[in-house]
């Protein structure tokens, strides 16, 4: 068959037709539980009736006008998001890129604005990943995503994982320079891309203090781990702290294409009519989406059955690798969780098994395999991805032998 679509992507020969809640079903009506949720993306998993409704009432009325008129739905979701996440402003956009990439415009924009005008540079964490971009491929330092796309702009710079010293040195010889370039410091409060690798416990509330101390900003990049993901509807919100700047996307709108910048005051101020914006960002059935999903996660209980929920999975999976000789690590936080694999365990064969078994996961860098189910995934579900997990591991090893 002839395929128009660049083969960009190592696609799986599998198609669906509809989805029903934590499922994906074939035209043949063969069923998948979906632990990969698009990648972080299906928040409410698929056809969940308030956000169908929303999408349908809106589809009829208006869906995009741009950002020359006032968007009263895109007033309604930035209100939301800045009190929900303890913030000032929000500037929409389409996708995580493009709000990790505004975020950091906005950082260099505020530098400016201030007057520190040689302070441009962005620490970013070893291993982290913050979009496909040009420039947010110079803020990853991993030769796969980079080979053949050079060279990378400059302005970027990383720091050890998790390593709050080396952090700390790189910030004193930056003081101590005279002209001090390191405007924000990004981070992944958990790596996805990475391989769901969380931060040290303690580590953002440490990084705040470091900006405040240092005058550098912190953007939180919540495209992967926000919207609920981490059990929290911000992964920040336990640690206490309120960054400058936050960058969201993916599961903002339960799958319809929006991602947002949130910033504080000082940040906002600086971007003055035409430095910045985006043809689609906001229009109004992007929002209606956004708004139905927050409605969602903000219900009574909700996030709390999400923590409840995860930490059951979680105690499951530690359970299965210690039955299992240890083939795996699980490590995450709430519905982003990775299980690192021991050798001679590859993560692409156990992907592969449970995929055979009937579950969709998502592999990921350090030999891990991701899960990344709905938030309103089931117990009973939960139960099936367990067996499903224990008779990938089975098939795995019976094909070694």
């Amino acid at each position: 068959m002839n395929n128009a679509v660049m083969g960009n992507y190592g696609r799986i020969d599998l198609a669906f037709d509809h989805g029903e809640g934590s499922w994906l079903i074939t035209a043949y009506g063969d069923r998948y539980l979906d632990c990969a949720s698009g990648i972080a993306v299906n928040t409410l998993g698929h056809a969940h009736p308030a956000l169908v409704e929303a999408v349908r009432e809106q589809a009829g009325k208006l869906w995009h006008v741009s950002n020359l008129y006032r968007i009263p739905e895109q007033e309604e979701v930035a209100a939301m998001l800045v009190d929900l996440a303890g913030m000032d402003r929000a500037f929409f956009c389409n996708s995580g890129a493009e709000a990790t990439e505004g975020a950091v415009k906005m950082a260099r924009r505020a530098m400016h604005h201030r007057g520190e005008t040689g302070r441009h540079t962005i620490l970013c964490s070893e291993g982290a990943f913050h979009g496909r971009t040009i420039a947010m491929l110079a803020a990853t330092d991993r030769p796969a995503f980079r080979e053949g796309f050079g060279p990378m702009p400059d302005g970027f710079e990383h720091f050890p994982f998790g390593n709050m010293n080396a952090l700390r040195d790189r910030l004193v010889e930056d003081a101590e320079s005279g002209s001090p370039e390191i405007a924000a410091i990004m981070v992944e409060q958990v790596q996805g891309e990475g391989g769901a690798k969380p931060l040290p416990e303690g580590f953002l509330g440490q990084l705040r203090a470091l900006c405040d101390e240092f005058g550098c900003l912190l953007i939180a990049d919540e495209v992967q781990i926000g919207v609920g993901r981490s059990g929290h509807l911000f992964s920040f919100e336990p640690e206490g702290i309120r960054p400058d700047i936050v960058a969201m996307a993916k599961g903002l709108a339960g799958g319809f294409p929006v991602g947002a910048v949130l910033t504080s005051e000082e940040v906002a101020t600086a971007m003055t009519p035409g430095s910045h914006g985006s043809t689609f960002g906001g229009n109004p059935l992007a929002m209606v989406a956004a708004r139905a999903v927050l409605g969602v996660l903000t219900g009574d209980g909700f996030m709390a059955g999400v923590r409840q929920r995860s930490t059951r999975l979680m105690g499951m999976l530690h359970a299965i690798a210690a039955d299992h000789d240890h083939a795996f690590t699980p490590r995450g936080q709430g519905f982003l969780i990775g299980l690192v694999m021991a050798e001679p365990y590859q993560a692409g064969d156990v992907v592969a098994a449970l995929r055979d078994g009937g579950v969709l996961s998502v592999p990921a860098s350090e030999n891990t395999v991701r899960l990344l189910p709905p938030l309103t995934i089931t117990d009973a579900e939960i139960d099936i991805l367990a067996n499903a997990l224990k008779k990938a591991l089975s098939v795995v090893d019976g094909n070694r032998t």
